[in-house]
């Protein structure tokens, strides 16, 4: 039985305002090529100026990650010649990295990590359909990218995507990347051997640019089998480069594998060495927020929540801190959470919007909550103010007074509603008397239509099982 050994590198793109060697604009979104200068296009005769808001990010990460970083580390050259590459050559991180022997535990596994580094990103090719022209956009060429490579300690395609999933949301908390893949803040290149022996292999195929956690996935998986019925024929694997085609979902030959000195590094002439300092790094250390792990367990232990819940509560540290935020002002945890598992979520779905895009905040939720608490309004009408307040935000009382918005506790007006309900309802009643008590649900809804959604369903529901109870009483007698 052969043994699948899988190496992972991720770059990850920083979240700095500016290009690593520039100040054009890292953003995304631009017309292609406007966020472009001399020294992202690769003139000659421009120098580039190291952005030191990168380096900083480049540290929270390693600490984050548990590793060694470097007091001194520098850039190299990687020649080669690309469309998307404007100078000929890549300035990276090569034989000095700036965080070294980190790690990362999923589960219980803990997978190591060789280097984390910094280096530039080059330019996008756009292929047009049907077409044998190819279009660049260098607006990409310069923005800052972090590098992160395993050793092959992944074994399985779940694995990796396990890591790459809790390596985002790191990324995410620590606040040094957006981590939206549909933009290409985060890629990965899958590194895939099969070993016989368990130790690593003479041979890795390097699929490249995955974009998505379900193509890393689907493409592990391909290789795997692919791999394997080469091997079981006799074949000897050599190492290749491979892209991946979503449709087909298989990948293909790129080119075979070059060696580190077919890159020709050396070391960066235009730029100094990084020196960091130890203060620095004490400093970054300090002030980085509680990470994913920490918060999940310190939630379970701090408010009466499940694991499970805690565990899609650190999705994102804006999630985690609303719901926080929410039960500081009405401390009633599992009532925050159920309308957060089930309306809210429900919403953001429904409307395609984002914690950073939904309007609702956690104010105006713990106001929803005390007024659906005081029996003001029905659970109906609360769901209806919430969606309101995720699309447009306001204030629910504002909203509740504008449009007149109430729940009728008047218990006289609502055995008049009981009353014309039981009236229509002769057989039904008999039904409930029987012993089939589920019927309640249905007297309640026909109440509430009668009252336009107006009459408070836990008083109906009390006061209709009330008068259940007496006629049965009286037809005892």
């Amino acid at each position: 039985m052969r043994k699948l050994l899988i190496g992972l590198e991720i770059h990850i793109q920083l979240a700095t305002t500016k290009k690593l060697f520039c100040s054009c604009s890292s953003g995304f979104g631009y017309p292609p090529n406007t966020t472009v200068c001399p020294i992202c296009m690769g003139y000659p005769g421009t120098l580039p100026v190291l952005n030191h808001e990168a380096v900083e990010m480049g540290i929270a990460l390693g600490i984050a990650l548990k590793g060694s970083v470097q007091e001194q580390s520098h850039f190299d050259r990687k020649n080669y010649f690309y469309p998307d590459l404007p100078k000929g050559y890549q300035i990276t991180q090569f034989s000095s990295p700036l965080v070294k022997n980190a790690f990362l535990r999923i589960q219980h596994k803990k997978i190591r990590i060789e280097r984390i580094h910094l280096e530039e990103d080059s330019a996008k090719i756009a292929h047009l359909d049907q077409s044998a022209e190819v279009l660049i956009d260098y607006n990409r060429s310069g923005i800052p990218l972090l590098e992160v490579v395993t050793k092959p300690d992944i074994t399985s395609p779940d694995e990796a995507v396990r890591f790459l999933t809790n390596l985002k949301q790191i990324a995410e908390y620590i606040g040094i990347s957006s981590g939206r893949m549909e933009e290409g803040a985060l890629r990965c290149d899958v590194n895939i051997s099969l070993s016989a022996s368990g130790k690593k292999p003479n041979y890795r195929i390097e699929v490249k640019n995955l974009n998505s956690f379900k193509s890393a996935h689907k493409s592990i998986l391909f290789e795997l089998h692919r791999q394997e019925a080469y091997l079981n024929e006799h074949h000897r694997l050599v190492s290749e480069t491979r892209g991946y085609d979503e449709k087909t979902e298989e990948t293909y030959l790129l080119r075979k594998k070059v060696n580190a000195y077919d890159y020709r590094y050396f070391p960066e002439p235009d730029l100094l060495p990084i020196q960091v300092k130890l203060s620095t790094i004490n400093r970054i250390g300090q002030q980085l927020p509680e990470l994913p792990g920490k918060a999940r367990r310190r939630l379970v232990e701090q408010y009466p929540i499940s694991i499970k819940h805690a565990i899609i509560l650190t999705d994102t540290k804006e999630l985690s801190d609303f719901f926080e935020k929410t039960v500081s002002l009405y401390p009633h945890p599992k009532k925050v959470i159920d309308w957060l598992f089930t309306d809210f979520f429900k919403n953001l779905k429904k409307y395609d919007l984002t914690m950073k895009t939904q309007q609702l905040s956690p104010s105006m939720l713990a106001s929803l909550l005390r007024i659906l608490e005081e029996g003001r309004i029905s659970r109906n009408q609360g769901k209806v103010i919430l969606e309101n307040l995720m699309k447009s935000g306001g204030d629910p009382e504002t909203i509740i007074r504008t449009n007149q918005i109430s729940q009728e506790n008047n218990p006289e007006l609502i055995d008049r509603w009981i009353q014309a309900v039981l009236l229509n309802h002769p057989n039904e009643i008999a039904v409930y008397q029987s012993g089939k008590n589920n019927i309640i649900d249905m007297f309640v809804g026909e109440v509430l239509d009668i009252s336009l959604g107006k009459a408070n369903p836990v008083l109906v529901k009390t006061r209709l099982e009330e008068r259940l109870m007496k006629k049965g009483s009286e037809k005892g007698r």
